[in-house]
């Protein structure tokens, strides 16, 4: 039993693991395309790539795609779908390593939300969680202002990156009610249903024909993220969710190594203690909710 245990355990880090690094290798793809292609084409082809492969999964297992509770999917899917594209643009004008260090504030708008939206119970410390991620956002948005000449397109991106944090959240609240009642699979495949049709009307008016090394990209964009999901699915099934939401900060480590490699991207003092106070307020809200969870 200690043993199956154990296996488990060892299979889940794995598993977000491997999740961090194919959500990073996406981050890869969205900066090397850069401003190319508009955003809404990146999201509808993410989307169609997506929505593809998890029909096909969905087929084989003789699931029904549809679910049981449809209007919080659709609300799943389309608050997914503004994250995703507030993710997409922030990739596009900050390094990588900055952008997915902000990204990683959500468990703490995780808990606000869910405290004010589903009235769970909340320990005082997730105040203290609250300014560590602060200052923390601050440190790394700090090189990034004190380089860039144009400091209004620097702290657009970082809102935008902060906004889509928020909405990651919020999409994760929603997981969390659909998920005692729809299979993962389904769960998954509203992302791009309501994706698709959203990002239609942008492409319409802004359409760019994709060339060349493009098309890599795009495709790269498409399957790292669903390899992504489905390896946090999987995590998340066989770890607590502690210890899968530190393990998935894994993510800030490979986009870090990356940035430098591919992008020639300088990771200052600043960004490291930026990140590490995000890391030690992901720690704090994920304890605090799951210590409330306990008395409730």
């Amino acid at each position: 039993m200690k043993d199956e245990f154990n296996l488990e355990n060892l299979n889940g880090i794995k598993f977000l693991i491997g999740s961090g690094l194919a959500f990073s290798l996406m981050s890869v793809c969205v900066k090397a395309i850069g401003g190319r292609i508009p955003i809404s084409e990146l999201v509808f082809a993410r989307a169609t790539i997506s929505i593809i492969i998890t029909r096909f999964f969905l087929y084989k297992n003789n699931i029904n795609p549809w679910g049981n509770q449809k209007k919080l999917l659709i609300l799943r899917g389309l608050l997914g779908t503004v994250a995703l594209f507030c993710i997409f643009k922030a990739l596009t004008i900050l390094p990588i390593a900055t952008a997915t260090v902000i990204q990683y504030i959500y468990p703490t708008f995780t808990v606000i939300c869910a405290y004010i939206i589903l009235k769970e119970f909340i320990l005082r410390r997730i105040v203290y969680s609250i300014i560590i991620g602060w200052i923390g956002i601050v440190l790394v948005s700090q090189p990034e202002l004190a380089r860039n000449s144009n400091i209004q397109e620097t702290i657009l991106a970082i809102s935008i990156a902060i906004l889509g944090a928020l909405m990651t959240s919020l999409a994760y609240i929603c997981v969390r009610k659909l998920s005692s009642k729809e299979h993962p699979l389904v769960i998954i495949y509203y992302f791009p249903l309501i994706s698709i049709p959203l990002s239609i009307p942008f492409i319409i008016n802004d359409f760019i024909l994709p060339t060349g090394s493009d098309w890599f990209w795009i495709i790269g964009i498409g399957i790292f993220t669903q390899i992504g999901q489905l390896c946090i699915t999987q995590g998340l099934r066989l770890l607590p969710a502690g210890q899968a939401t530190s393990l998935n900060y894994s993510q800030v480590i490979f986009a870090s190594i990356w940035g430098v490699m591919i992008f020639q991207e300088r990771i200052t003092s600043s960004i490291y203690l930026g990140g590490f106070c995000v890391l030690i307020s992901t720690i704090i809200s994920i304890s605090a909710s799951k210590t409330s969870q306990a008395k409730i």
